[in-house]
């Protein structure tokens, strides 16, 4: 290992973080649209995101860069790129998925330890669906949303919110987010981090979770619901849908510029890895 790799990211390595989870993760819910829904009874099997992406990431490297990127990479790829905007109504899964994978990265300290890892997995997962559950309540009880029940669950959204949340958590919480999460982090330990410069996490490494950081999430959470039940009221400010918005030139466009901007990223940080190599 170079004696100049240090496990604390710089800004131009933070800036790699946020672009290769953006690009990674704006081209998995690209294919996420692609993948077909499954109905068994009142069970829904679908795949919701594949969060190990910038879970992975977070655990790695600087979890703040790893969540803000993959939010923005959901928002330009999924909505953007595909002619739609949602305006306020777009702050709500944004500030989630970035508070869920941040903590999430900030809980795991010894990135080889692979009970911390599926342990922070399922919780940053389990905490993104749980507010967005939290959310969609809100917007029942406030009125500004009608209540739809479904056939077989009591009449209540407390019950069908509770059922969905469930019904995610335990498909795509565990197979698409803890269980490649769990696989891939102790297997890219050390051999991803000098293409960045940077050395590996250690047992010592500075993370979890204190009042500050509680207290800027619960803020951020704060404003997610605000900005729903706005947005849900009629008030998203911007709400923008293109003639061709979710057809297939859009979706292939976006997976191209995803995948490519992905690929740009790893090259310049091979490239990096080797000077720093030589120097």
């Amino acid at each position: 290992m170079n004696a100049s790799q240090k496990a604390a990211a710089t800004q131009s390595q933070k800036l790699m973080i946020f672009v290769l989870s953006m690009s990674l993760y704006g081209l998995a819910t690209l294919f996420t649209e692609l993948i077909p829904k499954f109905q068994v009874g009142l069970v829904e099997f679908s795949v919701e995101y594949f969060l190990f992406i910038p879970l992975t990431l977070a655990m790695l490297f600087d979890p703040l860069s790893a969540a803000l990127g993959a939010s923005t990479g959901e928002l330009v790829f999924s909505e953007i790129m595909l002619g739609q905007f949602g305006g306020l109504g777009e702050l709500e899964k944004f500030i989630t998925v970035a508070i869920g994978v941040y903590i999430a990265g900030r809980l795991v300290k010894d990135p080889r330890n692979k009970l911390a890892v599926g342990a922070a997995a399922l919780f940053g997962t389990g905490l993104q669906l749980f507010m967005g559950a939290v959310v969609d309540i809100l917007k029942v009880q406030f009125a500004v949303e009608d209540f739809e029940a479904v056939a077989g669950l009591p009449e209540s959204v407390f019950a069908t919110e509770g059922f969905a949340f469930l019904n995610d958590f335990l498909f795509s919480g565990i197979l698409f987010c803890m269980l490649p999460t769990l696989y891939l982090v102790p297997r890219l330990y050390g051999k991803i981090e000098p293409l960045l410069g940077m050395a590996p996490r250690t047992a010592g490494a500075a993370g979890g979770v204190d009042l500050r950081i509680a207290g800027v999430c619960v803020a951020g959470f704060a404003l997610a619901v605000a900005a729903e039940l706005a947005a849900t009221a009629g008030m998203a400010l911007i709400d923008w849908e293109a003639s061709w918005a979710e057809s297939g030139t859009a979706m292939a466009a976006g997976m191209v510029v995803a995948a490519a901007l992905a690929v740009i990223v790893l090259l310049v940080m091979k490239k990096n890895s080797e000077r720093n190599v030589a120097g």
